[in-house]
């Protein structure tokens, strides 16, 4: 299937590894010209150079998505190197873990420029040229935890959570323009930072009471972002897919 995405602009943050280079390879290989957004030089180039060896069209652009100087900075530069951003994929590392009664107030302060903030500040500085052009998709990255809380991950939990009530009003608000808002939540997915999180007994154990008894691999992430940022994908719009194997157990 053809997406629709051959010569579109795609902004993909949190791109030097895991669930964001996943969705910049994915989005790269249909035909779009990406730029790759993380903090680590080195492994950005890299990740360059594997999607121009595939035969796609990429840049590295280094920054914090914290920092909205940064946020700012990317776009333009995006901007002026690939052309306006069509397909602004939103993906922050995720913040530290802890329970609700061990996080500190400055962890809060942190947690909520880099999992909340990011994404806000990034929609804001492309939504003008999207709107403009009638057309734009944003995507976040969020988690299973907005359907289902994780006990040691209450920043991530409480924030993305926001991410997620934030899209579904932006999105009402510029669905007559052509640009829909949609999140994508990973389910517990084989990447460094679940490595980080869990030991491999842990993931073995957690492996397990995944009803697909797996778990999700980067590439089968990113090829939801990819729908949701195809052509095809244009009358859905505030909604959030999550992809987790069938884990969590709600209707909604």
């Amino acid at each position: 299937m053809d997406l629709g995405l051959i010569g579109k602009t795609a902004l993909v943050t949190g791109a030097s590894r895991g669930i964001g280079l996943a969705v910049a390879r994915t989005l790269a290989a249909e035909g779009a010209r990406v730029a790759l957004v993380a903090r680590n030089r080195e492994t950005l180039a890299e990740a360059v150079a594997g999607i121009e060896r595939a035969g796609g069209e990429a840049v590295a652009l280094a920054g914090d998505v914290s920092r909205a100087d940064d946020v700012d900075r990317v776009v333009a530069e995006t901007r002026s190197r690939l052309g306006q951003v069509s397909v602004l994929v939103a993906n922050a590392g995720g913040p530290p873990a802890g329970t609700p009664t061990q996080v500190e107030d400055a962890a809060w302060d942190g947690a909520v420029d880099l999992t909340l903030m990011s994404a806000v500040r990034l929609a804001k500085a492309v939504l003008p040229a999207m709107r403009a052009a009638t057309w734009g998709r944003i995507v976040n990255i969020t988690s299973l935890s907005v359907r289902e809380p994780i006990l040691n991950l209450t920043l991530s939990n409480a924030l993305r959570a926001g991410v997620t009530a934030w899209a579904k009003t932006l999105s009402q608000e510029i669905a007559a323009d052509g640009v829909t808002v949609n999140n994508v939540g990973p389910g517990y997915t084989a990447t460094e930072r679940l490595g980080e999180l869990f030991s491999d007994d842990a993931l073995g154990q957690l492996a397990e009471r995944i009803p697909a008894r797996r778990l999700a691999e980067p590439d089968e992430i990113a090829a939801a972002v990819a729908f949701l940022a195809s052509q095809q994908a244009g009358y859905i719009t505030g909604q959030t897919l999550v992809v987790d194997g069938g884990m969590v157990k709600g209707l909604l």
